[in-house]
């Protein structure tokens, strides 16, 4: 059990009381905790789950793109946690094992939609000459099934273990201007601590925006699987 394991036990645990406390004791007339929550499961629902797939699909792989977004955001806002400071998506087991559920996913909702075609279909786009296939075919195949998972993988790592990095340098920056250099440095003190402000609330929204990104590449991805062509 490592520092970081921890703080993933602890996003965890976290996410899950939010949800038992905020669903346990559902009333017609929300109170302001439980209208939180509900704003935050109508948000993956509506903006993305059903933007994305219509009400049929959407419904079915809801609880998939909801248990995305709330983990990736949960594990992204301990970056800027007091006393953690470290995202729990900065390693990347996390990113990785997402990427391959993701990646699971909409193989598994193509192959359900249309179990002879979906492989067919894309290596195959069809309206492609023949002979133009010997270039279509691999970058179809590269682009689809390996290119998909890095990225998804490459992006949310590199977001928050950049946004840490930056943190780390900016608040160790000031630790060292006030408290080591001292004198006229101390303006130099007052400006990294500004920045390192700044970039707090920047990294907050960056946590927010990666947890939407990743959980809508998912649904344009499983979209795409059970398109009426495959």
């Amino acid at each position: 059990m490592t520092r970081i394991n921890l703080i993933q036990v602890i996003a965890t645990v976290a996410l899950v009381l939010m949800l038992w406390i905020g669903t346990r004791r559902m009333r017609v007339v929300p109170g302001r905790f439980q209208s939180l929550v509900e704003m935050g499961l109508d948000f993956v629902r509506v903006n993305i789950a059903y933007d994305l797939l219509g009400k049929k699909d959407g419904e079915r792989f809801l609880p998939i793109l909801t248990t995305m977004f709330f983990m990736i955001l949960f594990m992204n806002l301990t970056g800027v946690i007091p006393f953690l400071n470290i995202a729990g998506t900065a390693i990347i087991a996390v990113p990785l094992l997402l990427a391959l559920v993701s990646y699971v996913t909409f193989i598994y909702a193509g192959i359900k939609k249309s179990p002879k075609n979906f492989f067919k279909n894309s290596l195959f786009p069809s309206g492609v000459p023949w002979p133009i296939y010997i270039i279509v075919t691999p970058i179809e195949l590269i682009s689809t099934f390996i290119i998909r998972p890095v990225t998804l993988t490459l992006r949310l790592l590199m977001n928050m273990m950049v946004g840490h990095l930056l943190l780390v340098l900016f608040f160790a920056a000031t630790q060292f201007f006030f408290f080591t250099a001292g004198g006229w440095y101390t303006l130099l003190g007052a400006g990294s601590l500004a920045f390192g402000f700044a970039f707090t609330l920047f990294e907050i929204l960056v946590a927010v925006l990666q947890a939407y990104v990743f959980a809508l590449l998912t649904a344009v991805y499983i979209q795409l699987a059970v398109a009426e062509e495959h």
